[in-house]
């Protein structure tokens, strides 16, 4: 006998605001470049060279899963770009090329299509695959020994290297407005922080991004922060150090708020957005780590489809 396959579906009209996952990623990636761009000036070829094998062997990955797999290429959605450069933003511009490759291949295989590709991931790739390469080759990650002995004037761009201590003496030779802009040790995108606060602002206002997620985020951090400095302000740093250091504001412009592993609930998204920055703080003032950023968003993908399922009652809806 034939068997007809039948699917319930909802009623028409249709209507789509025209939107794409091209357009969305393409428009990531633009964003990004205003961080990006400063950091490859800074560096050098070398961190060109970082950036586009990480974005190149990223899209490589995932055609070769499609076609081992037997499944369309989806490479041209442009998902596996911006997994390559939100991974190569976290780097040291002296990452060597065989890690750069086992990184995407962690981000793109293990983090993404072994969970059913785009939509499907628990975690965001880029964060899974820095964490598990980080803790790897943690030599090769270390920016204080990376950047060291690089080809330009280190003691001038960096007056003081960072260390576990994010005490008052050991931060006060750090200006905020430096930090800002960009003096200080990190990866290649991540720590222009003009860049990465222009490119979030902008895929806010465009809607690629949602701001609950971001802002409760820089809260949470600046909050946390607050309280470790005034129950002691000499041995934790203010929150305008918290902010302006390490992976924070990438981690909350451009990982926290990936789709696939933040809330899509107005509730949920604020709470998972300031869980993740308590959490930063409390890994850098308390935990072994010097920078809590990647720990605390893994943590909270973790905890989001929880999290997600907060409601708030609805009006005139009875105990």
């Amino acid at each position: 006998m034939h068997n007809t396959l039948k699917l319930t579906v909802s009623h028409a009209p249709f209507w789509h605001n025209g939107s794409s996952i091209s357009t969305k990623s393409w428009n990531i990636l633009l964003a990004s470049l205003l961080a990006v761009i400063p950091g490859c000036l800074q560096y050098g070829i070398s961190a060109i060279g970082v950036v586009t094998l990480s974005i190149a062997s990223a899209i490589l990955w995932e055609m070769l899963i499609n076609l081992i797999s037997r499944r369309p290429v989806s490479v041209g959605d442009g998902n596996a770009a911006v997994i390559g450069m939100m991974f190569a933003m976290m780097l040291p511009a002296t990452t060597p090329w065989w890690a750069v490759v086992t990184g995407t291949f962690f981000a793109v295989v293990i983090g993404k299509e072994i969970f059913g590709g785009i939509g499907a991931n628990p975690f965001n790739p880029a964060v899974l695959a820095m964490t598990i390469v980080m803790l790897s080759w943690a030599d090769l990650f270390d920016f204080n020994a990376a950047l060291l002995n690089y080809q330009f004037d280190f003691n001038a761009v960096y007056p003081l290297v960072l260390s576990k201590s994010f005490g008052a003496l050991a931060v006060a030779d750090f200006d905020l407005i430096d930090l800002l802009f960009g003096k200080q040790i990190g990866g290649i995108g991540s720590t222009f922080g003009i860049g990465l606060i222009a490119g979030g602002v902008y895929l806010m206002i465009r809607g690629y991004i949602r701001w609950e997620v971001a802002v409760s985020f820089l809260a949470g951090i600046f909050a946390s922060a607050l309280f470790f400095n005034i129950l002691n302000p000499e041995l934790y740093a203010g929150p305008g150090f918290h902010l302006l250091t390490g992976y924070t504001l990438i981690g909350a412009f451009f990982l926290a708020t990936e789709d696939s592993s933040s809330p899509v609930n107005f509730i949920p998204m604020l709470i998972y957005g300031l869980f993740g920055g308590v959490l930063t703080v409390m890994i850098r003032n308390i935990g072994v780590h010097i920078d809590g950023v990647l720990y605390a968003i893994l943590i909270i993908n973790l905890v989001n489809p929880i999290v997600d399922k907060i409601r708030p009652k609805a009006l005139g809806k009875g105990v």
